[in-house]
């Protein structure tokens, strides 16, 4: 990983500032894109020069912008002269019971969650090429079990599964494409997750019977980038057992 260099998309809070922190702690150069987040990217950004000077790198960018995201690639790229990696991990969430589903929800959860993933990755290929990089993509274990009023977010991190696939088949040999699925990781800030009731009934259904945390997803992301050579197209759950608990 030393000097390696890292795109992560809304990398500056949650899961994304905790994989971001670990990339780095391991040596890699980060280039971290936000949206609205700019306090948040500022603070990790300040966090993580402060350990190693000129290694973090911020870019702003609207991922349902479909002209921005090769000029995310680009800028990117002229940080460090490079790129090593791409982290897929930027994801608007929100629930779209089937009667629900708009237009403008299936743009932005469709634009977020697959689109953005798809035309980063093609913007990237060149460069990830060049480096022989790798790409992991954040999806979720609700790809195998349908997430109830979530018809469009489903969908979409479905299609993220697939194009993890597609696009190992498509950047082979070259370039490795692998994913992450995490289970009850971090709650959702709004929606049925703020109930504890509900919480607790996830909780439950894990076989671990217990939440994880951020960095069991930093881990997985750093192993596929850092020690995972041979492996390619595949979908690790992060999961405590949920996707296979009966």
């Amino acid at each position: 990983m030393q000097n390696k260099v890292i795109l992560i998309t809304g990398g500056a809070k949650r899961v994304g500032a905790t994989i971001c922190r670990r990339l780095h702690t391991h040596g890699a150069k980060l280039v971290i894109h936000y949206h609205s987040s700019i306090e948040e990217a500022n603070a990790l950004q300040r966090e993580l020069n402060q350990q190693r000077e000129n290694s973090v790198a911020l870019i702003q960018a609207d991922l349902l912008d479909h002209k921005q995201l090769p000029d995310l690639v680009e800028s990117s790229v002229q940080q460090f002269g490079q790129l090593d990696g791409l982290v897929n991990n930027a994801s608007s969430f929100f629930a779209t019971p089937l009667d629900e589903c708009t237009q403008e929800s299936w743009n932005d959860l469709i634009g977020s969650n697959l689109r953005a993933p798809l035309f980063l990755s093609q913007a990237a290929s060149p460069h990830l090429k060049k480096q022989r990089g790798c790409i992991v993509n954040i999806i979720d274990i609700h790809t195998e079990r349908p997430l109830k009023n979530y018809v469009i977010y489903n969908a979409a991190k479905g299609g993220l599964l697939t194009l993890t696939r597609s696009l190992a088949v498509e950047m082979a040999p070259e370039v490795r494409v692998n994913g992450v699925s995490p289970g009850p990781i971090l709650w959702p800030e709004t929606g049925k997750w703020t109930d504890e009731a509900e919480r607790q009934a996830t909780i439950a259904g894990t076989l671990l019977k217990r939440c994880g945390e951020p960095d069991d997803i930093a881990k997985t992301v750093y192993f596929l980038i850092a020690d995972a050579p041979y492996i390619t197209g595949q979908v690790i759950a992060v999961d405590g057992g949920r996707s296979i608990a009966l």
